[in-house]
């Protein structure tokens, strides 16, 4: 009697999971092991990787950034297969939006570098400070009983200001708080960038002594010239036709954390039963969930139920106490404008609200960067975060046109002789909506107020957890495995650290099998 191969199915086809799913199926003597296959819920693969075309640029709606090339696996990939160069234009070939903005108040005022600049090195030593192992013993006091990034970012302001306050250029009482308020505009402008980073809807929500936990790779960030998904498609290219299976959703995954299992027609079925959307059932030796923690987040209400029977105590506590955030990028298409003139890369200073331009709508006011694409693309990106992005999901293209084009002629108002609204016009606008799509809820993740590194460690956790030798009662093991960017301790929200993810939970299994040492 030919004994059965075990059953591996990955719930999920972006970066996690087919990273896990190359790793088992290339593995010597693995796939003749192992029956695996990839359940996906949509339509394509990528997950929260999704490279698309606007205005003839390649552009993308997702995971944009290699975070550091030198160490990364991403990096790694896009060189093995040359996706880092291309003959079609593509978003951020010229590295990051910031290095040739301009800064600009409201109501149209260039902020000259030598006010920007002093304030933008206190934001980004405040930072440092905040991701340091080890701190200088006069930085002991700005630390003490600090809980959050944002409390810290905005005790440091204040420290700013009362080292400084009889250095100010400006003389008298009405100037001075002008001046603190412009500062304080351009340091809730970093903060706003910072925002983009995390996917938090507020710093204050950021835990602070998590945050030097989080790691780096060094070298420059860039983005993927053939596009993100290149790395994608190279991971699948390997896997056979079939394998991977589009439009199955799992709507319940029932698992068995005992020793009991279903049993038919004499038989052991094994102890994972997958249910689809379609009505249809798979059974399971071994399932990686390689979901976002959003959809976790809503899988274990009550309401949903997606496991059955529930997680495991410690794993639901990590997963509530765990933030996930909400980031959309707005691309603007302009129409071709006369003399061929272009628009700046923008870093935008709003007024507090007693100076506000009222036409800016409330959803424009924590965005920091309205910018070209490339040096001399038409098409412009802006990045929304939390309620902002919620909110901008649920706009028509109309309502975001008249948005943008009041914001524009508000900045723009000193810059140039003609009406900037109607210079600059908007044709046709493109966003991202991660928020409300069913099979993500959001874009990544966080180390959140009351939560910690630790975690993130029992994101990663298996189900069922171990027994002790000595008991006699002995669950199938391994039943449940967790992997993406929210199971990584040091590099979470990054697709290298989903990929790590894949990789870790890929070895589990082939340690398990005996395919590799361990």
């Amino acid at each position: 009697m030919v004994s059965k191969k075990p059953k591996v199915v990955i719930i999920g086809a972006g970066m996690a999971g087919l990273t896990a799913a190359n790793k088992l199926y290339t593995t010597a003597g693995c796939k003749d092991l192992l029956d695996l296959c990839v359940v996906e819920g949509g339509n394509r693969i990528g997950g929260r990787i999704n490279t698309s075309e606007f205005g003839g640029d390649r552009i993308e709606m997702g995971a944009t950034w290699i975070h550091g090339i030198a160490g990364s696996p991403v990096y790694k990939i896009a060189q093995d297969i040359n996706s880092l160069q291309s003959e079609q234009p593509w978003e951020c070939m010229d590295g990051l939006l910031e290095t040739e903005a301009i800064t600009v108040a409201e109501d149209g005022y260039v902020l000259d570098s030598s006010f920007v600049e002093p304030i933008s090195n206190l934001f980004n030593e405040l930072m440092n400070i905040s991701q340091r192992k080890l701190v200088t013993e006069n930085e002991i006091p700005k630390l003490s009983n600090v809980m959050s990034i944002g409390s810290f970012l905005r005790r440091g302001l204040d420290a700013y200001w009362d080292e400084h306050e009889h250095e100010h250029e400006f003389k008298g009482l009405d100037k001075r708080r002008k001046r603190i308020s412009l500062e304080q505009g351009i340091f809730a402008m970093f903060e706003s960038i910072q925002r983009t980073y995390t996917s938090a809807n507020d710093l204050e929500m950021l835990d602070f002594n998590a945050e030097k936990e989080y790691c780096m790779f060094p070298g420059e960030e860039i983005t993927i010239a053939r596009g993100y998904l290149s790395v994608i498609e190279s991971l699948a290219s390997v896997l056979p036709p079939g394998l991977i299976q589009l439009g199955r959703k799992v709507t319940k995954i029932e698992w068995q954390p005992d020793e009991s299992l279903e049993i038919e027609n004499g038989n052991n079925k094994p102890p994972v039963k997958l249910h689809f959307a379609d009505g249809s059932i798979m059974y399971a030796d071994h399932v990686i969930v390689t979901v976002s923690l959003g959809v976790l987040k809503q899988g274990i209400r009550e309401d949903c139920g997606m496991f059955n029977p529930p997680l495991a105590s410690f794993k639901t506590e990590a997963i509530t106490r765990l933030g996930f955030g909400v980031v959309n990028k707005v691309f603007l298409k302009l129409t071709p404008t006369p003399d061929g003139i272009k628009f700046p890369s923008l870093q935008m200073v709003f007024h507090n609200e007693s100076e506000q331009n009222l036409k800016i709508p409330w959803w424009m006011r924590r965005t920091a960067n309205l910018c070209p694409i490339y040096g001399n693309s038409n098409v412009l990106i802006s990045w929304f975060v939390g309620k902002e992005a919620l909110e901008v999901e649920s706009l028509g293209d109309e309502e975001i046109i008249d948005g943008f084009s009041k914001t524009i002629s508000s900045f723009l108002i000193n810059s140039h002789s003609d009406d900037a609204e109607s210079m600059f016009k908007v044709e046709k606008v493109l966003k991202s909506q991660w928020g409300n799509d069913p099979l993500f809820l959001g874009s990544y993740s966080y180390v959140a107020i009351d939560s910690s590194g630790d975690d993130l460690d029992a994101m990663a956790e298996p189900l069922p957890k171990k027994t002790s030798i000595h008991s006699n009662i002995s669950p199938p093991p391994l039943q449940i495995l967790f992997a993406g960017e929210a199971t990584h301790r040091t590099h979470y929200s990054t697709t290298h650290g989903a990929y790590f993810s894949g990789i870790r939970e890929a070895d589990r299994l082939l340690q398990h099998y005996h395919c590799i040492e361990i």
